[in-house]
């Protein structure tokens, strides 16, 4: 039977049978050694071809349309290892100016140690990313919607510009997640997820994944097993049982992070809202056509006169955390967490101020988190 819909591909692709019990759920596998003699498959955990970590990389490859997919320890093992795995030295970088302060700081300050070239575009549009090809260019990398601000990046438009040159086209898709957003559809060849995000769910994992063809899953494996970013059995079984819910979830993020995006940008106390499904952001369109949702995260501003930290220090429920995309609302000043690896000077030019605050918005009743919301903002 070929599956095709979303909270179905969530809820049985990639699972493993209990052929001894008939369990309805995977069972776990926890052995590091596997024998070797007379099998097809010698198993290891550092070679990523353990049952529990194939099957999470199933479940994975099935939700982004792709052949294949891995799971890595971490968000950043994945990015880092899969550019790794596609550039040497003297090869050409381009990546566009808003992405994750984890993955600017890896290629700030490791790449050129490698001798490896990387330019930032100037602005999100196509031509700004084929206004930066040169001879030795190798990959285009992008992230939409971007941390922190939710711009949306035009996939399928970037993703022609790669094609046209021969470059391979390299995606961060965690923040809209595979319900919202499936890149390879647009013509996207790598899509990368920190799976402690949106694929967890529940804040207590951290792993990441990458999806693509077999052939480049291959040429990432070869980098990885060297790199040694594999993910544990126990956390491929959390996350496989996590992901059996990510329909659901995000369905249920993208409803209210739509409510709070709409009752924050009509509030006094807030300066500006960025949210990709409020027809005021720039790029409404763009993510319209090529997202099924605009996902579960949004940044606001707090008006001058207001303090960012006083603000968080005032909230009951919304909990200030370094992470996102739980189940539980959280909140973020970006400033000194996810982007406080760069300069002041760096956050200006990209739009991060010190009032910038970065909502997760969760599962709970939304009437809930705007109450939290208002107290703290009129709490003396």
């Amino acid at each position: 039977m070929t599956i095709k819909g979303k909270h179905t591909i969530c809820t049985h692709s990639g699972e493993i049978k209990d052929t001894q019990f008939g369990g309805a759920v995977s069972p776990i596998f926890m052995t590091s050694s596997y024998p070797f003699m007379d099998v097809d498959i010698k198993r290891y955990p550092r070679y990523f071809n353990t049952p529990n970590q194939q099957a999470v990389g199933t479940k994975i490859a099935a939700l982004e349309h792709a052949e294949a997919a891995i799971p890595f320890a971490s968000g950043m093992a994945a990015v880092s290892t899969t550019l790794l795995a596609f550039l040497n030295q003297g090869d050409h970088i381009i990546l566009q100016n808003e992405i994750y302060g984890g993955t600017f700081n890896l290629i700030q300050e490791e790449f050129h140690k490698m001798g490896i070239e990387y330019s930032f575009t100037d602005g999100l549009e196509a031509e700004d990313f084929e206004e930066k090809i040169k001879k030795n260019t190798k990959i285009i990398y992008l992230e939409t919607p971007s941390n922190p601000l939710l711009s949306i990046t035009d996939v399928k438009a970037v993703a022609d510009v790669a094609k046209k040159y021969e470059l391979l086209s390299i995606i961060d898709n965690t923040f809209a997640s595979p319900i919202n957003l499936t890149p390879i559809d647009l013509g996207v060849n790598i899509v990368i997820h920190s799976a402690t995000k949106y694929l967890g769910g529940h804040s207590d994992i951290s792993a990441g994944a990458v999806a693509s063809t077999v052939e480049n899953i291959d040429i990432i494996w070869n980098k990885a097993k060297n790199l040694g970013g594999n993910l544990s059995d126990f956390m491929c079984y959390l996350l496989e049982r996590s992901i059996k819910t990510l329909g659901v979830r995000v369905d249920r993020h993208n409803t209210n992070a739509q409510f709070m995006a709409t009752y924050l940008e009509q509030h006094s106390a807030i300066e500006k809202v960025y949210y990709p499904g409020l027809e005021s952001h720039p790029n409404h369109n763009i993510a319209k056509e090529q997202m099924h949702g605009f996902g579960g995260m949004l940044s606001f501003e707090l008006k001058d006169e207001l303090d960012a930290i006083q603000f968080q220090n005032k909230l009951k429920l919304i909990k200030p955390s370094m992470s996102l995309a739980g189940v539980e609302s959280t909140i973020l000043m970006p400033s000194i967490t996810s982007h406080a690896l760069l300069s002041a000077a760096q956050r200006d030019e990209i739009g991060i101020s010190d009032n910038l605050l970065r909502l997760s918005v969760g599962i709970e009743d939304v009437k809930d988190i705007i109450t939290d919301i208002e107290q703290a903002l009129t709490q003396g």
